[in-house]
């Protein structure tokens, strides 16, 4: 490793793609142009104070993502995998790790829309005699003796990022691959393998959401390694961060 003596600290990078995304869109607006093309190498490289992990330089860029394979949405998909592909023939250090995108119902009873820093109200239901017969809903007592709604919804879950990125930090830390990590998400699920890595070197904590970053992701940052540090991501900081376009004769979507 690296510290004063002109040696390079190599840094792997371990992107919760989906994570990132969602929270890129929150971040920035999910209308707003300028912000989908990101470079996955130069925006976490930024944010590495020189002081803090001195001699810091790109080993490995490990995204975890899943193909969005769902009917009638082409669209996305091909927008999808131009992404991977400029990042790849723009960044020799990837791999790109996938899970799977499929689809699930659920059911639950109906919510008003979430607000930032409170969870969604319950919503009463308007009485039986004012629901539609076409609308396949359920009147239950809810846990207050009121009278709600109980939906059922088709929807598609991306499942093995998180296992992903837990899988690759470590394998890359145990075997002496990186000498710092930066994992990007804010998952609270990587609670356990980042208190692991933190023992063995340095790991930052990058937060793309715009909610709080999870309070177990963060750890101390004197513990194990030390060095540890964690921040939350600025929407400036994903307008700024950019790949060309076009890029390994791959060009930004229409949109983007």
């Amino acid at each position: 490793m690296s510290d004063s003596a002109g040696e390079s600290m190599r840094i792997g990078v371990y992107v919760d793609a989906f994570n990132v995304y969602y929270g890129a869109r929150s971040r920035c607006g999910r209308g707003a142009v300028g912000w989908r093309w990101l470079d996955l190498a130069a925006m976490p490289m930024s944010l590495i104070k020189p002081h803090a992990w001195p001699g810091a330089c790109l080993e490995r860029l490990v995204y975890c993502t899943a193909l969005r394979d769902r009917e009638g949405d082409s669209t996305s998909q091909a927008d999808q995998q131009a992404y991977i592909a400029a990042l790849a023939g723009h960044t020799p250090q990837l791999e790109v790790l996938y899970g799977k995108y499929a689809p699930r119902t659920k059911t639950g009873v109906v919510t008003e829309r979430p607000s930032r820093g409170r969870p969604p109200r319950r919503l009463p239901s308007p009485g039986a005699d004012r629901i539609p017969e076409w609308l396949p809903v359920e009147q239950v007592a809810g846990p207050q003796g009121g009278d709600e709604l109980l939906v059922t919804v088709s929807t598609f879950e991306e499942k093995g990022s998180d296992v992903n990125v837990a899988s690759a930090l470590l394998v890359d830390v145990l075997t002496a691959r990186v000498d710092a990590a930066m994992v990007i998400s804010n998952d609270s699920d990587l609670h356990y393998p980042l208190q692991l890595a933190r023992q063995h070197v340095p790991v930052a904590t990058v937060n793309s959401s715009a909610n709080p970053t999870v309070r177990d992701l963060m750890g101390e940052p004197d513990i194990g390694a030390g060095r540890h540090w964690w921040r939350r991501l600025r929407a400036e900081e994903f307008f700024a961060h950019q790949l060309p376009d076009p890029v390994a004769g791959v060009s930004k979507p229409v949109g983007w």
